[in-house]
């Protein structure tokens, strides 16, 4: 399947280069953690827009992609960001390198005819404050998790957050209205010993139903 892949996309499937994308599933869930701190070791902008160019193909409404990424990285951007975040994050968010601002395009319909262009969809949104509002509910934060299994394939930790004061940090970062923030996200090469004692999980039988 994944050689399959690669090679529709005009990508050479040697051995050791199928073995970089066949990556054991631990690292991105039951191995990965929440991290608290992280080290001073800066995260290059290639490796971000590396992240994105993997990101952006996971699936959306009606192939909407309406989330949108502020990477806060300069000294001065983290600055008013820790203006806007709760104590208990202050530590988090000025140790990591980048914090990610995962956010909303309230017109992300403007870009429906590059997206779908088959359809007009435009016209589906266009002015209908309820639907578009449903559409990010469910599709902002879905495309946040796709960057963060992105970014810990690649080998990157990270540290989400909702302790933030949104109206602050909206107005401090996207002052038209136009982007809204949907929840924070600290990327970076983890400390350890920032790591709380894992919390457990609720079991399969506890959640699912099959029917």
């Amino acid at each position: 399947m994944l050689d399959g892949y690669m090679r529709s996309n005009g990508i050479e499937c040697s051995k050791t280069h199928c073995l970089e994308y066949n990556m054991d599933i631990s690292t991105i869930f039951e191995a990965a953690r929440t991290y608290n701190d992280f080290q001073d070791r800066p995260i290059p902008p290639s490796l971000l827009q590396q992240i994105y160019d993997h990101l952006k193909w996971g699936p959306t409404s009606a192939n909407s992609c309406p989330a949108r990424f502020l990477f806060v990285s300069s000294a001065k951007a983290k600055a008013r960001l820790l203006d806007c975040v709760n104590p208990g994050n202050i530590e988090k968010v000025k140790s990591a390198p980048v914090t990610a601002i995962i956010a909303g395009d309230t017109a992300f319909y403007d870009q429906m005819r590059k997206l779908f262009p088959s359809r007009d969809f435009r016209s589906v949104f266009a002015g209908k404050e309820a639907v578009i509002s449903d559409l990010l509910a469910r599709n902002v934060p879905l495309q946040g998790a796709y960057m963060m299994i992105a970014a810990r394939a690649m080998g990157l930790d990270c540290g989400p957050m909702s302790g933030f004061d949104a109206p602050k940090l909206n107005a401090e970062f996207f002052p038209d209205g136009r982007w809204q923030v949907n929840f924070i996200c600290a990327l970076g090469y983890g400390r350890e010993e920032s790591l709380f004692p894992r919390n457990p999980r609720l079991d399969f039988e506890e959640v699912c139903r099959i029917l």
